[in-house]
């Protein structure tokens, strides 16, 4: 038996999973301090299910809580900042076009120091040890907490960045070091913004992490934690603490995963309609379409894995003006229920449309003030939001189905266009915990290689393999890993006709 968690900015949700599917579920008012909303949603899953606790194998727990940190501002540390480049990449320096507020929050802490790596591996110059040692004394003068080390290529090769961090540890040793090596893809900026905003979540995460345990033990389960990253699997809470960056996208994530799964299905539309937006995304095999470009977070631009997710405003709570024509994407958000007026407010919402218009059957019908020209208007823009937008993702000519999930999904009741056709699971409105409770456990390996008609195929299997050990590493099973994604990208204008290769493996627990 499994529990899954979703911990939103309005509702904490939680579902006991077993062999046969959804065995129990709550949903709950987030709480400030997450903790208690996380003991009160299991609790009365749990009961809903009517298993006894000794039954539970392990807990998986989604959360926004490090992205909101970072949007919010708030909870983030100063930052000592060492990029190993020189006499390469000194016109752009760390921090460029960060918002001012944000760095103010992680300070103008950064040295540029010689060392870094061509893309082939070769040096561009080798490690200044004394000019890293002469940084890690500036953090130690500064009371600097953390601190995140970046070189050019160093996914190519990371032994620079792990001998800045020796050399750091040495001088500050209760320094919390983040290296980008471990954390990201090529794209020397994106890297280092991901690394900085890892550092300075390092006390956060900490908390976080703890927050959980504590939650868990009150429960009186003691089993294992994990927690869903980007990509739609899982990490170790000790690995959370380290990498709390790969957290960023795992809400979205989680409704795609956890929609095709009480559907059935693997590959199909997803549109998980909120209380002010509707992410519409599309799934392969059963995990979510990556993105392409780099992502911006609190005004940073990222290089994390993230789902290629379109955001629309179209909620339960949008606004309806204009007589219906304009709805959204303004939107009454977590206080539907006090100020929609199906349910005695005086706003005029999407869901009272929905409720008017006879296809909904919450709050009182008789109390929204809206004729049915109105209703009609509002529908019809609706329509043409999901419509238009649900064809913007798609990327072949074959329809797909289109799943419905999230509070809001009482909005459609019509045959959206380029989807053949439109299905609302069960316990839908639960999606995000079921897919925290199905995650798998991954392992991805990303390179630049060289590859001709004598070494592609040994290159192909030696990266497949590593993929498949780290998936175990994180916790698989050996004999549930399988390979679900292989990348190869050729890099113009360079010699030896490199690729950028990147293959991904995913396995389960052994629960």
């Amino acid at each position: 038996m499994k529990i899954g968690v979703d911990v939103g900015g309005t509702n904490t949700d939680a579902v006991v999973l077993g062999a046969n599917g959804v065995r129990g579920w709550c949903k709950t008012p987030t709480t400030a301090d997450v903790y208690s909303g996380i003991v009160a949603a299991i609790t009365q899953a749990i009961s809903d299910a009517r298993v006894d606790r000794t039954d539970v194998d392990c807990v998986m727990i989604g959360t926004t809580q490090f992205t909101n940190a970072v949007i919010q501002r708030k909870s983030l540390l100063p930052v000592g900042i060492i990029r190993l480049a020189l006499p390469a990449t000194s016109a752009i320096p760390p921090l460029t076009d960060w918002p001012d507020d944000l760095i103010n929050e992680v300070g103008r802490n950064a040295y540029l120091v010689g060392g870094g790596y061509e893309f082939d591996g070769r040096e561009i110059a080798p490690l200044d040890e004394m000019a890293v040692l002469k940084a890690a004394r500036a953090f130690r003068q500064s009371s600097i907490q953390t601190v995140a080390i970046t070189s050019v290529f160093s996914p190519m090769n990371g032994e620079m960045e792990r001998r800045t961090a020796e050399i750091v540890r040495n001088e500050v040793p209760d320094i919390a070091v983040s290296l980008s090596c471990e954390l990201g893809q090529f794209g020397l900026l994106p890297r280092e913004n991901s690394t900085i905003i890892n550092a300075a979540l390092s006390q956060l995460s900490d908390h976080v992490v703890q927050a959980f345990r504590r939650a868990l033990h009150e429960l009186g389960l003691d089993v294992p934690l994990f927690i869903s990253q980007n990509d739609g699997t899982l990490m170790r809470a000790d690995d959370v603490q380290r990498y709390p960056v790969l957290t960023f996208a795992s809400g979205p994530t989680n409704s795609m995963r956890g929609a095709v799964y009480l559907a059935g299905i693997q590959d199909a539309m997803v549109v998980d309609i909120g209380g002010t937006t509707s992410d519409i995304g599309m799934l392969r095999n059963g995990f979510p379409r990556q993105s392409t470009n780099f992502v911006d977070v609190g005004g940073v631009k990222t290089n994390f894995r993230m789902p290629d997710v379109l955001a629309v405003g179209l909620g339960g709570g949008s606004l309806v003006r204009d007589e219906g024509r304009r709805v959204g994407p303004e939107s009454v958000g977590y206080e539907l229920t006090n100020r929609a007026q199906c349910f005695g407010g005086d706003t005029l919402t999407a869901t009272d449309i929905a409720v008017a218009g006879g296809w909904a059957s919450i709050g009182d019908r008789s109390l929204v003030q809206a004729d049915k020209a109105t209703i009609k208007a509002a529908r019809a823009s609706m329509r043409q939001m999901l419509d238009v937008n649900v064809e913007r993702m798609k990327t072949e000519a074959a329809d797909l189905p289109l799943l419905v999930v999230g509070g809001g999904s009482i909005l459609v009741d019509w045959p959206v266009q380029s989807v053949s056709e439109v299905l609302r699971p069960e316990y839908s409105s639960v999606a995000n915990a079921v897919g925290a409770a199905i995650a798998q456990v991954s392992g991805e390996v990303e390179r630049v290689v060289t590859l001709n008609e004598a070494t592609r195929g040994s290159v192909l299997d030696d990266a497949r393999q590593e993929a498949k050990d780290k998936a175990i590493g994180a916790g698989a099973t050996a004999a549930s890993v399988e390979i679900i994604e292989v990348e190869q990208v050729p890099i113009s204008y360079l010699p030896g006709n490199p690729t950028r290769l990147r293959v991904k493996a995913v396995g389960d627990l052994p629960i």
